[in-house]
C-alpha cells in the first residue's frame, strides 16, 4: 500500500514538471550553436564579476532634517600660522589677539584654549610637498564632489591631514606666529578673528588694544593648515585645509563666510557627529581715505544652518544580489537563445532562396523545344 501511494505520489510529481526532459536522441547540435553558448557562458562570466564588484561596493545615502539641537557647544579647530610674531615688546607686551565673538556682540568666547607658538613662517621641503599634494586633493574636490564619499569612507582609516613636523633644523629666528587648539562656543552666527592687540571686552561687545603697534609691521599673510567644527576626525579633509594667503599690503583685511551644516556621519568603521561647512572668500585692502573702512586682519564670520545632514554608508543586501545574479544569467541564456533561433531562421531562407536560384539555372531542354525544370536523372549506370 505503501509502495503504491508513493508510487502515485511519483507520478504527480512528474505531471507538475515544469522543465521536462528530453531525451539526447532528439537533440541536435551544431557548430553554430556551440559558439553562440561560448558566448553566452563568457558573457555570464563578465557580468557575473562586474555584479560581484558592485555588491561588494557601497555607498553614502545623504538624509536631511531639521536640527533641534539647539543647546549644546560647538567645538572649533583650529590651526592658523600668521605671518607676524606672537609678541611685539614695547612699554607693555601686546599679542596677536585671537577671539569670538556670538550674534548678539554682548558674549566675548576668550580663546584661551589656543597655544600661541613662535614658528618659522616658510615650510620645509618635506612640508611643501604635503601642501601641495593638500592643494591638489581640494583642486579635485572642487571639481569632482563624488570623492567627498571616498573621504567619508576611509575616515579614521588614512593617514593624518596634519601638518607633519619640520625635518630640518632651521637656524632662522621666528618670524611668525603659529595659532592651534580649540575652543567652545554657544551654537550661534558668530565672528572669528585674529588681529593685532589683546581683546578688551566692554558692554557693546570689545576692542582690540594696538595703539602702540606701527602699521607698518602688520602682515596678515597666512597659512590655514587645518580648520573644522565639531568632533576632529582623522581622514576628513576640510575646505579650507592648506589655504594659503599671502598680503599684499600692511592693512589687508581677509574675511571667509562660512556656513556650518551639522553632520552625522555613519559608516561600516566609524559613527560620529561633526560638521562640513562651505566658504565664500574676499580680502581688500583697508584705506579709510578710499572709502575702505575697517580692521586689518583675519576675520571668519560663521553661520549654523538649521538643517542636519545625516550621511549613512549603505551596502547592497545578499538577497538583491542573488535576484540581480538570476536575472543576469536567465536574460543572457533568453536573449542568446532568441538571437541564435531568429539567426538560424534568417540564414535558412537566405540558403533556401540561394538553392532555388541554383535549381532553376540548372534546367534541360527537351528534344521538342521545351525547358524541363528537372534535373537529370542520376542512375548507377552513369557512375560508371
Amino acid at each position: 500500500m505503501r509502495r503504491l501511494n508513493r508510487k502515485k505520489t511519483l507520478n504527480l510529481m512528474k505531471e507538475l514538471d515544469a522543465f521536462p526532459k528530453v531525451p539526447e536522441s532528439y537533440v541536435e547540435t551544431s557548430a553554430s550553436g556551440g559558439t553562440v553558448s561560448l558566448i553566452a557562458f563568457t558573457t555570464i562570466a563578465i557580468l557575473t564579476i562586474m555584479e560581484f564588484t558592485v555588491y561588494r561596493d557601497t555607498w553614502m545615502k545623504y538624509e536631511y532634517e531639521v536640527d533641534k539641537d539647539f543647546t549644546s557647544k560647538l567645538r572649533i579647530n583650529i590651526d592658523i600660522t600668521v605671518a607676524m610674531r606672537c609678541q611685539f615688546f614695547f612699554v607693555f607686551k601686546i599679542d596677536v589677539g585671537a577671539d569670538v565673538l556670538d550674534l548678539a556682540e554682548t558674549m566675548v568666547a576668550s580663546a584661551d584654549g589656543l597655544t600661541y607658538e613662535p614658528v618659522v613662517f616658510d615650510l620645509s621641503p618635506q612640508q611643501k610637498e604635503w601642501q601641495r599634494m593638500l592643494q591638489l586633493i581640494q583642486s579635485r574636490l572642487q571639481e569632482e564632489h563624488s570623492l567627498q564619499d571616498v573621504i567619508f569612507k576611509s575616515a579614521f582609516k588614512s593617514a593624518s591631514t596634519a601638518l607633519p613636523p619640520r625635518e630640518d633644523n632651521s637656524l632662522q629666528s621666528p618670524d611668525a606666529c603659529r595659532i592651534h587648539g580649540h575652543l567652545y562656543v554657544n551654537k550661534v552666527a558668530g565672528n572669528f578673528h585674529i588681529t593685532v592687540g589683546k581683546a578688551i571686552p566692554h558692554p557693546r561687545g570689545h576692542a582690540h588694544l594696538a595703539a602702540l603697534v606701527s602699521h607698518e609691521s602688520y602682515n596678515f599673510s597666512h597659512r590655514i593648515d587645518h580648520l573644522s567644527f565639531g568632533e576632529l576626525i582623522p581622514g576628513i579633509i576640510n575646505p579650507l585645509d592648506g589655504t594659503e594667503k599671502i598680503a599684499s599690503d600692511h592693512n589687508q583685511m581677509f574675511q571667509y563666510f562660512i556656513t556650518v551644516v551639522p553632520t552625522k556621519l555613519h559608516t561600516y568603521k566609524i559613527s560620529a557627529e561633526t560638521h562640513q561647512f562651505s566658504v565664500t572668500e574676499r580680502e581688500r585692502v583697508i584705506n579709510h581715505a578710499a572709502g575702505s573702512h575697517g580692521v586689518s586682519g583675519i576675520f571668519m564670520k560663521y553661520d549654523i544652518s538649521s538643517l542636519m545632514v545625516t550621511v549613512t554608508e549603505e551596502h547592497m543586501p545578499f538577497w538583491q544580489f542573488l535576484v540581480r545574479l538570476c536575472g543576469i544569467i536567465g536574460g543572457i541564456f533568453s536573449t542568446t537563445g532568441i538571437l541564435h533561433g531568429l539567426g538560424r531562421f534568417v540564414a535558412e531562407v537566405i540558403f533556401c532562396r540561394f538553392r532555388l536560384s541554383s535549381y532553376r539555372s540548372t534546367s534541360v531542354p527537351v528534344p521538342d523545344g521545351h525547358t524541363s525544370n528537372h534535373l537529370p536523372l542520376i542512375t548507377d549506370n552513369s557512375m560508371h
